[in-house]
């Protein structure tokens, strides 16, 4: 078998062989599970390294890494993964930290992520809600009160304005009631 390796482009044996690289542990370098584009199956698919779909896939998809659903796949399942990008067609609910929409993705579902990115092209048909995000969580003690204190002070801002609002009707009335107590003295004369 080694035959078949000797010789590329003037090497021998000992040349073409690399030293063996180290890949640190708790690092996951590539995709640990690839499922190509002519493969189809359904089921449950549990798998805590990372995955790239290119095929067809029904079912149930629980991810702990990440997942690529290429341009090719049809997905008919519910994703669950740390980061989910996708090129290909999915019909299902889609849950994750990131989720990266791009522009030949398809979604019919709805997406709960902490960031989401789309690109020019992208269709989602389908609810968007940013888990983790300060508008997605009631609002605290300390916000709540910041929120009153606000609003009082607009409050005590407004009835200064109406305050001052109605000394300028008042100055504008008597302006008014002088000009025309002029102009009564003019077709007097």
């Amino acid at each position: 078998m080694s035959a078949f390796f000797t010789n590329r482009r003037g090497q021998t044996d000992v040349d073409a062989q690399e030293p063996a690289r180290e890949v640190p542990t708790g690092r996951p370098v590539g995709f640990d599970t690839v499922i190509g584009a002519n493969t189809s199956f359904e089921g449950s698919f549990v798998s805590s390294g990372n995955v790239r779909m290119d095929g067809q896939f029904a079912g149930s998809l629980e991810i702990s890494g990440n997942i690529l659903v290429g341009e090719s796949a049809d997905i008919h399942a519910d994703i669950n993964a740390r980061n989910i990008s996708i090129a290909g067609a999915v019909r299902g609910n889609i849950t994750g930290s990131k989720v990266q929409l791009l522009r030949t993705g398809r979604i019919w579902g709805d997406i709960n992520a902490s960031a989401l990115t789309t690109e020019e092209g992208a269709f989602i048909d389908g609810k968007i809600t940013m888990v983790g995000h300060s508008a997605t969580r009631p609002p605290s003690d300390d916000e709540l009160a910041e929120h009153e204190a606000i609003l009082d002070s607009m409050a005590d801002a407004e009835d200064a304005g109406e305050v001052i609002e109605a000394e300028l009707v008042a100055d504008n009335v008597a302006a008014d009631e002088q000009a025309a107590g002029e102009l009564d003295e003019k077709d007097d004369r």
